[in-house]
């Protein structure tokens, strides 16, 4: 953005007549955006609110039971893949989910913890306990509320959509890793060289299950198998009632009758995990001492960025399934409310839920009130059935996030890209393999830099510095030059100038084109027109590719004359001093003004 005025009466006065309504529009827009400095925050709640009827209530109400039922398995299905006990699933959808529905800029949007996090959480739990993970999500939660107030929610679109389901078919086949045990019923007692525990890694983990193959358990796998089943089938049948709440309560009631009666044994939340509290703790502040933030701060980071990308991606969904609009900087801040929130009641990191949301729309639900009855039916759940809970198959959980994984997976969306360009195809599978082999955040880190070298190559393919003017020698010419709105104009060059256009960026990436175009004009001329009308973006190459142009036509007494600049070009090479070095009377707004210049100067020749 532009800062202070951009330039002098004097100098807008010097400036190309095609200028100067860019000079007053940017002025305009910084004077805009100053106003919107101003710290603004209005919850979609409030607005909601505005004439709420008893109809809509009906609707929300409905809504938001349904969603609260949904949400119950997956609560404990992505806390348990955490690394965390299942009630922390439960503490984060009521908690974070009430925050996220009564302070957020999205009308629709469902919180709580997700599969996305589920791999990050288990790292930083296996690195820093559960207390660390705590501290960083609060560090996080403050961090989304920074972005929030500095308007910082639209830069979400800077994410490339190759990176988005590359690190997303990433997560899913995580997810789908840490699954296998007790999708087998494996009794892990064998660990590689230099691990106690289950690794948080992919190979670590993959390496665990295959020294201990030969435990599985018959009676577990065959219970997963035919919950996975019957997860795949039942939307056929039934898509209102969600299968993932079907399969918990069947697989339950099979593994309570077989072990009574045929004394089957499979592990249950239960036998894992012990008792299910059956209210919300106290509130507890997590560790904030200098020492424990400056340890944890690069884990905040991941945590923030991810919840901001996964929120504001998943509020565009609803914004397309429901044609309302929701408000990302208002919807930063709510998510950084909850973020903060709920490690306070033992909870974990949580974001928008683009499953729940879209269940929540295919309901009825239409305003935020939706998503408090979504969490206060997990908290009347907690208070009267919460017990019940720890006879949950540990097999039925597993199955359901398989499931989880494989709808998120994004296969189709893989496909198509894989279909596209190289480029894309090469972004993909780096982000995907670094996010399932390495780490979430450096996949995302490389993912954009690889994106940002195909784009600029892109750009620098697309450009071109081209001479208008083949022959010097023959008096006038008639080249026929393509004009602006696709019409074609005829330019006459007089002996003795050469006209070249550069269309496209004038930028580090395409400053070698110039620099080679220039120095094999070795014709002799005297008059040097740069015509830059396709040239809207210059940066500092391109500024040093300008001076050794007039360093090199100095020696040849060759005069540079600029036609057709664009304002972002003007201003950087008004800051630059290039101007002054030119001459501001060689730079002219139109091409039949560069042409007269340049007679001009021949004529003092």
């Amino acid at each position: 953005m532009l800062t202070a005025s951009c330039t002098s009466a004097k100098e807008a006065k010097d400036m190309p007549t095609c200028c100067n309504y860019f000079i007053k529009s940017a002025e305009y827009r910084i004077m805009f955006g100053a106003k919107k400095l101003s710290f603004s925050y209005k919850p979609q709640l409030l607005t909601s609110l505005a004439g709420y009827s008893a109809k809509a209530f009906t609707s929300d109400l409905i809504a938001g039971f349904i969603v609260g039922i949904v949400a119950l398995p997956l609560a404990i299905a992505f806390a348990i893949a955490s690394g965390v006990g299942p009630e922390a699933g439960l503490f984060t959808a009521i908690i974070a989910g009430f925050c996220i529905s009564a302070f957020g800029g999205s009308t629709v949007q469902i919180g709580g913890p997700t599969g996305a996090f589920a791999v990050i959480v288990y790292g930083v739990v296996a690195e820093f306990g559960v207390a660390g993970l705590a501290t960083a999500t609060v560090m996080a939660g403050i961090l989304l509320i920074l972005l929030g107030a500095f308007k910082m929610g639209g830069l979400v679109k800077f994410i490339p959509y190759t990176i988005v389901t590359g690190f997303t078919a990433g997560i899913a086949v995580t997810i789908a890793t840490g699954q296998i045990g007790d999708f087998l019923g494996l009794s892990i007692t064998v660990f590689p060289e230099g691990f106690t525990k289950m690794p948080g890694d992919f190979v670590g983990k993959i390496q665990t299950y295959a020294l201990n193959i030969q435990r599985v358990n018959l009676y577990s796998f065959i219970m997963a198998a035919v919950s996975l089943v019957l997860l795949f089938v039942w939307p056929r049948f039934n898509k209102r009632i969600p299968g993932s709440l079907i399969v918990i309560i069947l697989a339950t009631a099979a593994s309570i009758i077989l072990k009574n009666t045929a004394g089957l044994e499979t592990d249950t939340i239960g036998s894992r995990y012990g008792e299910i509290p059956s209210s919300l703790p106290m509130p507890k502040l997590p560790d904030l001492r200098l020492s424990t933030i400056r340890t944890l701060f690069p884990t905040a980071v991941s945590i923030a960025v991810l919840a901001a990308i996964e929120s504001l991606l998943s509020a565009v969904v609803a914004d397309g399934m429901t044609g309302a609009k929701h408000d990302s900087d208002t919807e930063l801040i709510g998510q950084g409310i909850a973020n903060i929130a709920s490690p306070l009641f033992g909870g974990i990191p949580a974001t928008g839920a683009i499953a729940r949301t879209a269940t929540n729309i295919k309901n009825g639900g239409r305003t935020p009130v939706a998503g408090i009855i979504h969490a206060i039916t997990l908290l009347l759940i907690l208070l009267f059935l919460g017990k019940y809970a720890v006879y949950i198959p540990m097999a039925a959980l597993a199955a359901v996030l398989i499931n989880v994984a494989w709808n998120m997976a994004g296969f189709k969306a893989i496909r198509a890209l894989v279909r596209g360009q190289k480029s894309d195809t090469c972004v993909l599978t780096v982000t995907f393999l670094i996010t399932v082999f390495i780490d979430l955040t450096v996949a995302i880190e490389v993912g954009l830099g690889f994106a940002a070298f195909f784009f600029i190559k892109k750009m620098c393919d697309l450009s071109e510095v081209q001479a208008k003017r083949e022959n010097l020698t023959e008096g006038v010419q008639n080249t026929r030059i393509a004009g602006d709105n696709e019409r074609d104009e005829k330019l006459d060059v007089p002996d003795g100038v050469m006209v070249y256009e550069i269309d496209g960026p004038l930028f580090f990436g395409t400053v070698r084109k110039f620099e080679v175009a220039v120095t094999q004009a070795n014709l002799d001329y005297k008059v040097l027109v740069l015509r830059m009308r396709n040239t809207i973006y210059l940066d500092a190459g391109g500024i040093q590719a300008l001076e050794q142009a007039k360093a090199s036509c100095d020696k040849k007494g060759v005069t540079i004359v600029i036609s057709g600049i664009h304002t972002q070009p003007y201003l950087l090479c008004e800051k630059m001093g290039i101007l002054d070095k030119l001459k501001r009377e060689n730079v002219c707004a139109h091409i039949d003004d560069a042409m007269a210049r340049a007679r001009e100067i021949l004529n003092q020749k």
